[in-house]
């Protein structure tokens, strides 16, 4: 009887350490290849060493990854890189043209700080 405890508790131990400590990791392994499979020209990323950049190069045949740092080209292993901050985007964002009153033709960004300048102007006067 006390043999077929001690058997039962070696085999609850190895399940729970499995469940605790080995699934997690693998999941963690498995995220992490995910993101370096989708590694792409203009990702912003963090390396191991917390060194950021923008991704300029990738070579798939070396397994390398060239960084631009504020205009510094550094290259690095593909497995040196930590996380990914922002995955480049691919969609260009459109400027809206907006016709004023006074038949100027003017930004919606121009727009927003004339109306703010308003506000601070009727503000003044109050």
């Amino acid at each position: 009887m006390g043999s077929t405890y001690t058997i039962f508790m070696f085999v609850l131990l190895f399940v729970m350490m499995y469940f605790f400590m080995i699934r997690p990791q693998r999941k963690q392994q498995q995220q992490h290849q995910e993101m370096m499979n989708n590694l792409k020209k203009g990702d912003e990323v963090v390396t191991i060493g917390r060194l950021h950049g923008v991704i300029d190069s990738i070579n798939t045949e070396d397994k390398t990854v060239t960084l631009d740092c504020d205009g510094v080209y550094l290259v690095f292993d593909i497995n040196a890189i930590g996380r990914v901050l922002s995955p480049a985007t691919t969609v260009k964002t459109e400027e809206k043209v907006v016709v004023d009153e006074n038949k100027e033709t003017t930004t919606e960004e121009d727009n927003s700080t004339e109306e703010k300048s308003e506000d601070v102007e009727s503000t003044e006067e109050k």
